[in-house]
C-alpha cells in the first residue's frame, strides 16, 4: 500500500471514528435536554441555597431561557458519553503504538478522566457553596442578589474546567518524568515555586476572594506533591523490573536469600 493509500485509509478511519463520537453524544443529549430545566436548577442549586430570602436568576436576553438550559443539557451529554468518546480515540490512535506504549496510555486516559471528574465534583459540592455564601454576605444592604443565568453558567463553567485541571496535576507529572523532559530531582527543587505559582493561578482563575484562592492552590500543590509520589514509585518499579529481567537478584526470592547467607557464613 501506496503512502497516500495509507494517509486516505487513516483520514476515513479518523472520520467514522469521530462519526461515532458525535453520534453517541447526540444520543446522550436527546434525553438530556427533555430534562434540560431540571439539570440547570441542579447546576444552579449551589447559589439558590446561599440567596437571601426571595433571591432569584434572572435572564436579561430573550433566548436565554431556552439556550442557557440546552448548553448545560449539551454539556452534560458530553460527560456521560465520554467513555464512548475516549474509546474511539483509544481505537483509532491504539494501532499505532507500542505495546508498552498501549500499557501507559490507557491508564492514563482512565485516570485523567477519573480525576477531572473528581476535579468537577470538589468545586461544585466544596468551593461553589463557599464561595456564594461569602459573596452574598458581603452584598450590601438594600442590594438584591440577582445573578443572569447566562453569566452563571459561565462562571461555572470556568470554575469546573479550573479546578479538572488542577486534579489532573499528577497525570502531567507523570508524563513529564516518563518522556525525560525533568527528573523527580527537579521537581523537589522546584517545589517553593509550584507553591508561589499555584496561589497566583488561584487568584487568576477564582473569584477575587480568599476562600476560592486557597481552595484552588492548597489541592494544585498537594496534587503536585502526588504526581512527585507516583513518578518516584514508577520508576522504582521500573528499574527493578529491567534488573531483573538482566538477571539480577530477585530479592523476594527465598533460595537466593539463603544461597547468599551461606556464602557470607563460608
Amino acid at each position: 500500500m501506496s503512502a497516500d493509500e495509507t494517509f486516505i485509509s487513516h483520514l476515513v478511519e479518523l472520520r467514522a471514528r469521530l462519526l461515532r463520537a458525535c453520534a453517541g453524544i447526540l444520543l446522550g443529549f436527546l434525553p438530556c435536554a427533555y430534562y434540560a430545566r431540571e439539570l440547570y436548577s441542579l447546576l444552579a442549586q449551589p447559589l439558590l441555597e446561599k440567596l437571601p430570602q426571595g433571591g432569584q436568576m434572572i435572564a436579561t436576553e430573550v433566548v436565554t431561557p431556552f439556550f442557557v438550559p440546552m448548553k448545560v443539557a449539551m454539556m452534560t451529554a458530553f460527560i456521560i458519553t465520554l467513555p464512548h468518546t475516549l474509546y474511539q480515540i483509544w481505537a483509532f490512535v491504539a494501532p499505532g503504538l507500542y505495546s508498552h506504549e498501549k500499557r501507559l496510555v490507557l491508564p492514563l486516559v482512565l485516570v485523567s478522566s477519573i480525576l477531572f471528574g473528581c476535579g468537577m465534583a470538589f468545586a461544585y459540592f466544596a468551593v461553589l457553596p463557599l464561595v456564594f455564601e461569602f459573596i452574598t454576605h458581603f452584598a450590601p444592604e438594600g442590594v438584591a442578589v440577582m445573578t443572569d443565568i447566562s453569566k452563571y453558567l459561565d462562571f461555572v463553567l470556568t470554575m469546573f474546567i479550573a479546578f479538572g485541571i488542577t486534579f489532573e496535576v499528577p497525570i502531567f507529572v507523570v508524563i513529564l518524568v516518563r518522556i525525560g523532559l525533568v527528573t523527580i530531582e527537579k521537581l523537589k527543587a522546584m517545589r517553593r515555586y509550584v507553591l508561589v505559582g499555584a496561589f497566583v493561578i488561584g487568584a487568576i482563575f477564582t473569584p477575587p476572594d480568599i476562600v476560592s484562592q486557597f481552595m484552588l492552590a492548597v489541592p494544585l500543590y498537594l496534587l503536585y506533591e502526588v504526581g512527585i509520589l507516583i513518578a518516584g514509585i514508577i520508576g522504582r518499579s521500573e528499574t527493578l523490573a529491567v534488573y531483573q529481567a538482566a538477571g539480577g537478584p530477585d530479592t523476594n526470592s527465598p533460595s537466593e536469600q539463603t544461597e547468599t547467607g551461606e556464602t557470607k557464613r563460608s
